[in-house]
């Protein structure tokens, strides 16, 4: 008799690539390790007809207020990362996402859910206590050091953190040492299948020149003069090569096909084989997001980080420039001053900040989670505790949101 397929429901979001491309890449490990055992379908809970279309829209429109706005999105995001003010928030989740996420729960019906995105794991308990559903959760944080307090909820089964120093905040936060594992942040898992390929070989696959050095630049609307950066490569003398990606954006393609290239120069819109060019590269211009940053050092690839947001992406900064894997160059004088430094004697620095680079970030990191995710299917089922379901009630009650 076929044994039925347990089901994994991996919720997302898309304020910005890093959620839903940490959520693909354990959907993937999970079909590659357990697809004759599980069936995985990733949802974006907040695309919702029923999810007030100023929520909806701020995914889309993130880039455009953090780069008009840095300073007050600073000021937000430090002020809303605290006890009090965190509660208040998972108040408000629940009101907002409660329905929403009770009928996928019902649809799919699934024996496991995984959230990429902080914000579903407080509905999803409120649902577990006034429903009785006991749906076990593992929440995934997708920032390397720089963590909102929202992330940590103690009802999770697992917190899947990415450093020693997320560890601590999750443990300050509440969350036992059982329910902190440290696997890294996932990402793709051709990552790890391509630390085998030669970068000569793969070069000649794309085109690429064989002996210059590969720079990867990867384009964001986020990274105000990116313009000055790329004359500052062009003219800077060296033997390079560059790599340029759009990432589906049409300004950015237009400027990069109008410029004079003095290298030779491969340019790219919207790319599904990122891996790829990470391995290819010898080192990469980018913003310092989340995932761009992980996929990076997880690549063994040095960083000149373009910009950060002010509060959350500070850490990530700190992170690759206090282990000698990259520098912060957002001004002209700094990519060269780096490019010097990395490129003198037969780029023995670059080789360095590579290697340096490599040791930070596990690549298998997806792998480690769909482990988890298998054992959890494999584990009974955890009992529920009985809790006081009053203020829930009234707080639905409030909103005429019917519990159930």
């Amino acid at each position: 008799m076929t044994q039925k397929k347990k089901k994994i429901l991996i919720l997302t979001g898309d304020a910005g690539f890093g959620h839903r491309s940490a959520a693909e890449a354990v959907q993937s490990a999970l079909q590659s390790e357990y697809g004759d055992k599980c069936e995985v379908k990733i949802e974006n809970p907040l695309n919702h007809p029923k999810i007030p279309s100023l929520i909806r829209e701020s995914q889309t429109d993130y880039d455009q207020i953090v780069k008009k706005l840095p300073e007050l999105y600073k000021f937000g995001w430090e002020i809303s990362d605290a006890t009090l003010p965190v509660t208040l928030m998972e108040g408000a989740f629940i009101i907002v996402l409660y329905e929403v996420l009770q009928k996928s729960l019902k649809d799919f019906k699934p024996d496991l859910v995984i959230t990429t995105y902080p914000i579903y794991q407080a509905p999803l308990d409120a649902i577990s206590q006034l429903t009785g559903q006991t749906i076990p959760f593992i929440t995934v944080v997708t920032d390397l050091v720089t963590v909102h307090h929202v992330w940590f909820n103690t009802k999770t089964r697992y917190c899947t953190i990415p450093t020693d120093h997320v560890a601590e905040l999750a443990k300050n936060a509440g969350l036992s040492e059982a329910q902190v594992v440290k696997t890294g942040i996932p990402v793709n898992p051709q990552i790890l299948a391509l630390k085998a390929r030669d970068k000569a070989e793969l070069r000649e696959e794309l085109g690429w020149h064989q002996q210059n050095t590969a720079v990867l630049v990867v384009g964001s609307p986020r990274i105000h003069d990116l313009n000055t950066t790329l004359e500052t490569l062009n003219y800077s003398g060296y033997a390079l090569q560059l790599a340029l990606v759009a990432g589906g954006n049409d300004d950015l393609l237009e400027m990069f096909h109008k410029m004079d290239w003095r290298h030779p120069t491969k340019i790219y819109d919207f790319v599904d084989f990122m891996p790829r060019l990470m391995r290819a590269a010898d080192l990469i211009v980018c913003k310092a997001g989340g995932l761009i940053v992980t996929e990076s050092l997880a690549s063994g690839l040095p960083l000149m980080l373009a910009h950060f947001l002010p509060g959350q992406e500070k850490g990530n900064v700190d992170f690759v420039v206090d282990n000698n894997a990259g520098a912060l160059c957002q001004y002209a004088k700094d990519v060269l001053h780096t490019l010097a430094d990395w490129l003198r004697d037969d780029r023995k620095q670059l080789g360095i900040m590579a290697n340096n680079a490599a040791q930070l970030v596990p690549p298998d990191a997806a792998m480690k989670i769909a482990k988890l995710a298998h054992d959890v299917l494999d584990s009974p089922v955890e009992k529920q505790v009985h809790r006081n379901t009053g203020p829930l009630q009234e707080l639905l009650a409030r909103f005429n949101i019917p519990p159930s």
